[in-house]
C-alpha cells in the first residue's frame, strides 16, 4: 500500500492540484486515487482558491490588433508545460478579446471581468493563473501598427507609427523584442534618471585614484559623457536598426519620413520571482 506522501505525490501530478486539497481529498475518499481525482474535479472552484500562494512566473504574451484599437498583455501560469498548451492559449486568446472589447480601465477591473474565464482555466489546467498586465493603445486613422510575438509568446511587442509602413513597423517590433530600448528617443529619458545615473557616475570617479585631484569641471564634462554612453543604449532611436546593422533606427526613420509614437515591450515574468520547488519538503511542511 503506497504511503500518504507518495499517493499525495501520484494525485498532484495528475490533477496539479495543491498538496492540501490532495491530502482532503484522499482522506475524504479513503484513500482512493481515483476517486479522490473526482472529488477535486467537484470542487474545482474551492480548488482555484487554494492556488493563491504559488507562484505564476511563466505564461505567454500576446497582442491582439483589431482596427485602430490593440491590447498587449501578459497572462501567467506556474509552469512552461502548461504555457505550451492549446487551453492555456486559448485562455489568453479569450482574455485578449474580451479585454479589447470592453476597454478595461484597470487590472483590477480587467480581472473582475475575465474571472470566470481565469476560474474555468484554472479548473481545468490545475495551475495558478494570473492576467499580470495589460496596455490598451488606440491609433489615429492615418497612424501605424505593428506587432511581433517572440519565442513562441516569451515576448510581445506593439509599435505605433506616425505613418502607416506595416514592412517598418513589423521589422521595429522585432527590433525592440531583441534590443529591449526603454525610450523612444533621449528626451523621454526622465530627468531623475538622468540625474541617477549623473550621481553613480561621479561617484566612481571619487573612487577612482587616476581621477583624483582633476578640476570639478573636468569630472563633470566627463560624467555627463558616461551617462549620456550609458544613456543611448537604451534610447531605440540610437541602436543600431536590427534589419540594417549598420544605420541607427532614428536614421532610417528619418529617411522613410516617419516616427515612433510609442512602443510597448513585455517580456513573460519580467519582475517575477521564480520559486524553485522542493517537493519533499513542501509535503512534509504542509502535512505535518
Amino acid at each position: 500500500m503506497p504511503s500518504m506522501i507518495e499517493l499525495i505525490k501520484e494525485l498532484r501530478d495528475r490533477t496539479g492540484a495543491g498538496m492540501m486539497d490532495c491530502k482532503k481529498a484522499l482522506e475524504a475518499t479513503g484513500s482512493d486515487v481515483e476517486k479522490a481525482i473526482d472529488w477535486l474535479r467537484e470542487k474545482g472552484i474551492a480548488k482555484a482558491q487554494a492556488k493563491s500562494s504559488r507562484i505564476a512566473a511563466e505564461g505567454l504574451a500576446s497582442v491582439l490588433v483589431e482596427g485602430n484599437k490593440a491590447v498587449i498583455l501578459e497572462v501567467n501560469c506556474e509552469t512552461d508545460f502548461v504555457a505550451k498548451g492549446e487551453r492555456f492559449h486559448k485562455l489568453v486568446e479569450d482574455t485578449a478579446k474580451e479585454t479589447l472589447a470592453k476597454g478595461y480601465a484597470s487590472i483590477e477591473e480587467a480581472k473582475t471581468g475575465v474571472a470566470q474565464l481565469f476560474t474555468d482555466a484554472t479548473v481545468a489546467m490545475g495551475e495558478k493563473l494570473d492576467y499580470r498586465r495589460f496596455e490598451l493603445v488606440e491609433k489615429s486613422a492615418g497612424q501605424g501598427f505593428g506587432s511581433y510575438i517572440h519565442m513562441g509568446g516569451k515576448i510581445a511587442t506593439l509599435v505605433v507609427l506616425e505613418k502607416e509602413d506595416a514592412e517598418l513597423a513589423r521589422g521595429l517590433a522585432m527590433h525592440i523584442a531583441a534590443n529591449a530600448p526603454k525610450y523612444v528617443k533621449a528626451e523621454d529619458i526622465p530627468a531623475d534618471v538622468i540625474a541617477h545615473e549623473r550621481a553613480i557616475a561621479l561617484e566612481n570617479m571619487k573612487n577612482d585614484p587616476k581621477m583624483a585631484g582633476k578640476p570639478e569641471a573636468m569630472l563633470n564634462g566627463i560624467a555627463d559623457g558616461k551617462v549620456k554612453k550609458l544613456l543611448a543604449e537604451s534610447v531605440l532611436g540610437a541602436q543600431v536598426y536590427l534589419l540594417d546593422g549598420e544605420k541607427a533606427v532614428a536614421q532610417v526613420l528619418k529617411e522613410l519620413g516617419n516616427n515612433v509614437v510609442k512602443f510597448i515591450r513585455f517580456a513573460v515574468g519580467e519582475g517575477i520571482e521564480k520559486r524553485k520547488d522542493d517537493f519533499a519538503a513542501e509535503v512534509m511542511s504542509q502535512i505535518n
